[in-house]
């Protein structure tokens, strides 16, 4: 066999494979044949992009042997899992880490079986599958998390497979452009394959029907140097596409030599469901969307079906491919890369493997200075922003910023005093901080900053993603995906622990009065506490202080995603940061100084989370302590969402000993929050106290006005939060109907005030602790 002929049956193998995890379970080397009981009772998978991956596998294989290159693969179309697990499985490696699913007659049966069977895998490529690192279950990401994968790997090159159905999602399109931000002297290279087999489940795809002249063009105004490469004769399309890929990788080494700044690409359109059925039950079958996912659907039931799927698996030539032990022939194994040079096998594709800590500084360093605690301010995140400079700056290759356009906003802007924004497009004179190995990744769509960190980080690195805490949202269902990716993973064994995705989660709710309504949504939390608690954690530090210790803390971890929100603007410095770290390292705790019910069981609890909902909380006990001097108030803050919880529903919760002692299991508790109050009652609903606790949050009341008037128009006010200890306090009701009145008032005025003069009172935006 030449070299050609070796890739052809390997191709071959695969797509036998492939077919056979479909619909066999039974008889894998068609020593028999095919009956019935041979067939899986549901049918679940999907052929019609299985064989262009394939085709795509076998020729890269060709180049990493001959090249030795260093490269992993990036399945984009979202059911191709039977051809990465057929790829995986002839490389050795799926053996390696399944190692009841050996390379013989039995493992092949077995991996016929485990395929889309329950107990088994799922039918799209997955944390399962050896070499993955992409979700094939939602689609849009899947050129963003390769050009994360490429960022800092320097040797590496990201074979990325684009559907043309996902290549219709809007993620998917802005992510052309990420090649404006890749450095080749210290970045790898992308290699996108569009792979265009002209329908979706039922449609035709847009860019199938786009002419070829055209679709060049636009992928050339993407800057990219396209090539293409069509057919249905593998006689033709084998040597066309190895003569392509002979280009291609010419053109990749003037890419890192600086000889050209275009990366190329490749347009391959083959047919869908190619090597298939070209016709079942009279209808075209091969090139349409009926191959989409099981070309013979009723193969138990119908004999006419069953002897076709025989006829399409022999059509293979299985006895060239395997021997009569079931293990692939010597010609296909010669075609597989040696040991970490195999896709399926590279230890790029099990980032864990490969991730140093972080060389973290000191967060002390940067601590403000507290005396009396509640009289001055600071603004968290520029604080947190000079911790990260000195992150940034003693781990120059393995720790990234990403953000949409928002670094300076967030007041991160001590960043680019060591660094700048990677840039590798044109620079005018009045740019300031871009530049091709800048360490802080700018681009406004939030969906390309989350695919970008996501690949950076299953390939071993670290990294912080920080936004607008209202359009966090457009990533929601990409957050799913990672955290769904991050519970599966955990409970296999030959995966190793990444790093947490971090979000700092900034410009948030309270303090987007200037920007109105459409700014206005903290629902983000509660997307992520749908989540299993093996991976998620919400933290609302209240001050600076609290802050560089929860980022601290994050950047430390392993396989979560941290949610952190954190105000931009000043608010009150409530711990020094000896204190800081004690009430964080607990997730909540008593304010000793905001607190008199020392020695006593309090009248009421006053909780609080997030940064405004606490200043308003001490401002509201202010006010108890100076009018009604003799109830016994106790005020907790909880920084660690959920800690709330019962420690038998995550492993943060606590006790109901230990929340019946700070909460009570009979006092009221006026419970102020960042969020929407409802998530504060998920969480706490199995407590004995909780028809006690009475939660203020956001409600959907938003506009553009000042920061007390927002507040209000949401009753978590100061004013509104002693109403409510009036209200709830056994006997106050009656007793201080005068104060209550006052505090309705004081919120009239306020209100006034707000519409006469354009802002608050100063005596309430410059409210401090004076007790």
């Amino acid at each position: 066999m030449d070299t050609l002929e070796r890739v052809d049956a390997y191709w071959r193998a695969a797509n036998y494979l492939a077919v056979g995890q479909i619909y066999l379970l039974g008889n894998p080397l068609l020593a028999e044949p095919l009956t019935p009981e041979h067939i899986k009772p549901r049918l679940l998978g999907h052929w019609g992009t299985t064989p262009g991956l394939n085709f795509c596998f076998a020729h890269l294989n060709r180049v990493i042997g001959e090249r030795g290159q260093d490269m992993i693969y990036i399945a984009g179309p979202g059911h191709g899992g039977p051809a990465a697990v057929a790829h995986s499985w002839l490389e050795g490696s799926y053996s390696e880490v399944y190692p009841e699913v050996s390379q013989d007659e039995a493992g092949m049966r077995r991996l016929f079986r485990r395929f889309s069977f329950p107990g088994g895998i799922p039918s799209h490529v997955a944390p399962e599958t050896p070499g993955s690192i992409h979700e094939g279950g939602e689609l849009g990401y899947s050129l963003a998390h390769a050009y994360g994968a490429a960022f800092d790997n320097p040797d590496l090159v990201v074979a990325c497979v684009v559907g043309d159905g996902e290549a219709e999602t809007g993620p998917l399109a802005a992510s052309w452009h990420s090649n404006k931000f890749l450095d080749p002297r210290r970045d790898g290279v992308v290699l996108p394959i569009l792979h265009l087999n002209g329908y979706k489940i039922a449609n035709p795809a847009v860019l199938a029907r786009i002419p070829s002249e055209d679709l060049i063009k636009l992928m050339e105004g993407y800057g990219y140097r396209p090539h293409l490469v069509e057919g249905d004769d593998p006689a033709v399309m084998h040597p066309l596409m190895a003569q392509t890929l002979d280009t291609v990788f010419g053109e990749i080494d003037a890419y890192k030599h600086g000889q050209t700044d275009r990366l190329p690409m490749i347009v391959l359109r083959t047919p869908k469901g190619w090597t298939g059925p070209k016709e079942v039950d009279g209808l075209p079958v091969e090139g349409t969307w009926r191959s989409h996912q099981v070309p013979l659907a009723t193969v138990r039931e119908n004999p006419a079906h069953l002897a076709m799927l025989e006829q399409w698996m022999r059509s293979y030539r299985p006895d060239e491919l395997f021997d009569a032990d079931g293990r692939p022939v010597q010609e296909i194994l010669q075609t597989v890369p040696a040991g970490d040079l195999r896709m399926s096998a590279s230890p790029h594709a099990n980032g864990g493997t490969l991730l140093r800590p972080l060389a973290l500084p000191d967060f002390r360093e940067h601590a403000v200075e507290v005396g009396a605690p509640g009289t001055a301010t600071t603004e968290p995140t520029r604080v947190l922003g000079r911790f990260l400079r000195d992150v940034v700056a003693a781990n120059p290759h393995n720790f990234r910023v990403m953000g949409p356009d928002e670094t300076d906003s967030n007041r991160l802007s001590a960043l680019f005093e060591v660094t700048a924004r990677a840039w590798h497009a044109r620079i005018l004179p009045t740019d300031q901080h871009l530049a091709a190995g800048g360490r802080v990744m700018e681009v406004l769509s939030e969906h390309l900053c989350q695919g970008w960190l996501e690949g950076y980080l299953l390939t071993g690195r670290h990294g912080l993603f920080n936004c607008y805490e209202a359009f966090i949202h457009i990533v929601d269902a990409m957050f799913n995906q990672h955290a769904k990716w991050l519970d599966t993973a955990r409970e296999i064994a030959w995966r190793r622990p990444v790093a947490s995705l971090n979000y700092l989660l900034s410009s948030h709710v309270w303090r987007q009065d200037h920007n109105g309504f459409s700014h206005q949504d903290p629902g983000f939390l509660d997307v992520v506490v749908n989540k299993k608690a093996s991976v998620v954690r919400v933290y609302l530090p209240p001050d600076a202080n609290t802050l560089l210790s929860v980022a601290d803390h994050c950047l430390r971890s392993r396989d979560y995603v941290n949610v952190i929100v954190a105000g931009k603007q000043p608010v009150i410095d409530l711990f020094p940061i000896d204190q800081a770290v004690v009430h964080c390292t607990r997730g909540l705790g008593i304010i000793d100084w905001a607190s008199n019910d020392q020695g006593a069981e309090p009248d009421v609890v006053m909780a609080c989370a997030g940064d405004v909902p606490t200043l308003e909380t001490l401002a509201a006990v202010d006010l108890l302590r100076e009018h009604l001097p003799a109830l016994k108030v106790r005020v907790v803050n909880v920084v660690d969402l959920m800690r709330l919880q019962p420690s038998t529903e995550h492993p943060h919760g606590m006790s109901d000993a230990e929340f019946d002692a700070l909460f009570t299991t009979d006092k009221p508790v006026i419970f102020n929050f960042h969020g929407y109050p409802w998530l504060i009652h998920r969480l706490t609903y199995r407590r004995h106290g909780h028809h006690n606790i009475h939660v203020r949050g956001y409600k959907e009341e938003g506009t553009t006005t000042t920061p007390f008037d927002m507040a209000m128009l949401n009753d978590i006010d100061r004013y509104h939060l002693v109403m409510d200890v009036i209200d709830r306090v056994p006997g106050l009701a009656v007793t201080t109907a005068h104060l209550r009145q006052q505090m309705t008032d004081a919120r009239l005025r306020a209100r006034a005030h707000t519409r006469d003069h354009g802002e608050d009172m100063p005596d309430i935006r410059d409210w401090t602790w004076t007790r």
